[in-house]
């Protein structure tokens, strides 16, 4: 009851002489810091409100130009010619002992001064956004200048996939399309976008995330892994105290607009507008469409371990939670022996099965009584905590220990993540760690971003004692982590149990292999003169037409964040040139030169589609809007029919190792996470994600069904282990070679 009374501002009780109040000092004081803490923020978004405003200006700018305006007045040099003079003429009459003409001269200079400054301020935007529209830098290395429309590109992608016959009725659609449909939707879009600050990336949240009704888990949800050959602490609950310290640290930063946003290529700066949904977001369920709820600030996070689940306060009053208190929280946690209630060890794997049956359920189940206050603790909370009572982490002497550790990140045991957060933090019982992301709220290396400030914060800057606990003394007078009270009826206990079959039906069905390819990284494959994300590309058409014997649509994922909102385009990998390159290889009888001159031809044709799609020169978010604008209007386009209607057989993406530079990695060169994975897109197809981790290594996660008779993520995955070897080998760069 200590807690309890510590919680209580003040208590009065009637006595003969009147009511007598009794102040307790120590809550006041944190109401106090707590009403300061949260004025700091409100000032400083102020701040930046008005820096932003007023950028590329300054109020030290307008300052120069105003002293600049009156010294030169005082010099006899009139550099308004005349303004200033009219001004003053259009100022009221002037009254008072205080309104002297000197005051007023002073006035109109003023405003003369603020006028030039809001005028070069809007000039220099202007420029700015100009200059920082021009994308033909990207692609003066090659002297790439020639663009085709955007049809077309696509009737090129698909030319590889098709027979004669095949290409063209596609050619015949295409022209169809162009002449007929494509110029009534592209005026729509066009009027999009002088209206809406992006034209792509609304419609791509709503259609593609939000309104999809299959399962989050492995459909949508990705994974992020730890530092996988280094290891802090193996005390589970200091890890935690570490980290979630310092993810609250960085969501200070983000609340005060501290974070510099990223530049492509270290020269233009890229959109941050997915950051701002990072904390205290969650996906709630629809029967049509899902919405994602985020709230301006959350003082707690949701706990799940052993079918229990616990609200973890992160404040006491304005004062963020020190690492070692944040661990003695997670440690009361994991040291309750209090059963599950009935129905509440499962409930998770509501949001694991399907929107529909979860919306319904949310609905009838959870919108009254002590099951909504319980969910509001979770979907309110700034994240998602899970306790897992299992260890997993990668040993290199053991090859299937990669693939079950991210098999544990990307769907667990269906109940024991909470799917709709905007992610989840998983803690093993050794002090691993790992990120389960929803996708809907933002893209990979936004959270890659988060992840990398955590993991370098937690080793380089918080640190550990040497027996593993974080720094410091814990505050034992904390009151400990709140149980979350649950009333689940046997119908609710029903449909939780359903939604738990079909996730678990989702689950094993999934197939990870995850390998780190060790023969060499990104230095040795730059002497090729090629972009390594290029050579891990074309090494896996070869490895795809190895093991299928024949070609597919490709999907790599290509950032578009040096537009506003900007969020991903498709680079179509497999490409005339790189199918011109794998067939050679599979025949076996061309020159080495033949072969060289061919694969460069193909890296060349990916590296330019690359910079195409990242400005804006793709072609799959276009025909996309198309499609929703014909779906809209009522238009029925075969094409575009067609177009959406091909499966990604083979889906890629690359992962950044840094983004931002918290150590030196030439210094640390083991403290390498191993990126992470998705699951595969189509059900007859693979997922390949990637991390070319330094000069050295590359990490691979490869996933695919177990249902598909034609796919085997093992067997795909010593495919590309062997073609990037073949292909090092074409160029001589093996570290036996060099």
């Amino acid at each position: 009851m200590a807690e309890a009374h510590q919680a209580v501002a003040f208590q009065f009780t009637v006595t003969p002489d009147g009511v007598d109040f009794r102040l307790s000092r120590e809550a006041l004081k944190h109401i106090y810091l707590s009403g300061i803490n949260s004025w700091k923020k409100r000032l400083i978004r102020i701040k930046n409100g008005i820096l932003r405003g007023v950028y590329p200006g300054s109020p030290t700018s307008w300052l120069v130009v105003v002293m600049a305006t009156v010294g030169s007045s005082y010099c006899k040099v009139d550099i308004s010619m005349g303004l200033v003079h009219c001004i003053q003429k259009c100022l009221p009459e002037r009254y008072g002992p205080y309104q002297t003409p000197q005051t007023q001269a002073l006035l109109s200079m003023a405003i003369f001064s603020t006028g030039v400054w809001v005028t070069s301020i809007f000039l220099f935007r202007q420029t700015l956004k100009l200059l920082l529209s021009y994308h033909g830098w990207m692609f003066e290395m090659h002297n790439k200048t020639s663009h085709v429309t955007k049809i077309w590109a696509y009737l090129e992608s698909v030319r590889p996939l098709l027979n004669d016959e095949e290409f063209y009725r596609m050619e015949t659609l295409a022209k169809e399309f162009q002449d007929k449909i494509a110029p009534r939707l592209q005026k729509y879009l066009v009027l999009k976008s002088w209206w809406a600050t992006n034209y792509v990336s609304d419609w791509w949240e709503e259609y593609i995330y939000l309104r999809g009704r299959s399962p989050l888990m492995v459909n949508s949800n990705f994974y992020a892994m730890d530092f996988v050959l280094v290891k802090n602490t193996d005390v589970q609950a200091a890890r935690l105290g570490n980290v979630v310290h310092a993810m609250i640290m960085y969501r200070r930063k983000l609340d005060r607009e501290e974070i510099k946003p990223m530049m492509a290529l270290g020269i233009v700066p890229m959109c941050s507008y997915q950051m701002e949904r990072m904390f205290n977001t969650t996906r709630i369920p629809g029967k049509e469409t899902d919405v994602l709820q985020h709230l301006s600030d959350s003082r707690h996070v949701a706990v799940y371990h052993k079918g229990r689940f616990f609200k973890l306060w992160l404040y006491e009053g304005s004062r963020l939670l020190k690492p070692r208190d944040l661990e003695m929280q997670f440690q009361r946690i994991l040291d309750d022996t209090s059963l599950p209630q009935p129905g509440e060890e499962r409930l998770a794997a509501l949001t694991a099965g399907g929107r529909v049956e979860w919306a319904q359920a949310r609905q009838a189940f959870f919108s009254s009584g002590k099951n909504k206050a319980a969910l509001e603790s979770i979907e309110r909370a700034a994240f998602f905590v899970a306790l897992d009572e299992e260890s997993h982490g990668y040993n290199p002497d053991d090859e299937a220990s990669l693939s079950l550790y991210g098999k544990a990140l990307l769907h667990g045991n269906c109940y024991n993540r909470w799917f709709d957060k905007s992610f989840t933090l998983i803690s093993f019982k050794n002090g691993r760690l790992g990120l389960n992301t929803e996708h809907a709220w933002a893209d990979a290396p936004i959270i890659g971003h988060l992840w990398e400030f955590v993991l370098g914060t937690d080793t380089f800057h918080l640190g550990y004692s040497d027996t593993g606990h974080c720094v410091g003394e814990p505050n034992t007078m904390l009151a400990p982590p709140q149980r979350l009270q649950w009333d689940i009826p046997e119908q609710c206990q029903a449909v939780i149990e359903s939604s738990y079959k079909v996730a678990k039906a989702l689950a094993d069905d999934v197939e990870l292999y995850c390998f780190q390819f060790l023969p060499f990284g990104k230095g040795l494959i730059k002497k090729c003169r090629t972009s390594p994300d290029a050579f891990v590309q074309i090494a896996l058409q070869l490895a795809h037409f190895r093991d299928r014997g024949k070609f597919c649509l490709t999907y790599e994922a290509s950032m578009t964040r040096m537009f506003r909102e900007g969020r991903t385009e498709t680079v179509r990998s497999c490409t005339n040139e790189s199918t011109a390159f794998v067939q050679a290889m599979v025949k076996g009888f061309h020159m080495k030169e033949e072969l060289q001159d061919l694969f460069r031809k193909a890296s060349e044709k990916h590296q330019n589609m690359y910079r195409l799609a990242m400005t804006g020169a793709g072609i799959d978010r276009h025909l996309f809007c198309l499609y929703v604008v014909s779906k809209y209007l009522g238009v029925k386009s075969p094409f575009l029919d067609e177009v959406l209607s091909e499966p990604w057989r083979l889906s890629t993406s690359q992962i950044p190792q840094t983004q931002i530079r918290m150590f030196d990695p030439n210094k640390y060169p083991n403290h390498l996470g191993a990126g992470g994975g998705f699951g595969p897109v189509a059900d007859d197809g693979y997922g390949v994600s990637y991390m070319i981790a330094g000069e050295n290594t590359i990490f691979f996660h490869v996933s695919s069904k177990f249902s598909s008779s034609e796919t085997n993520a093992q067997r795909f995955g010593n495919h590309i282990h062997q073609a990037l070897l073949d292909i090092a080998d074409l160029f001589k760069i093996l570290k036996t070679d060099s």
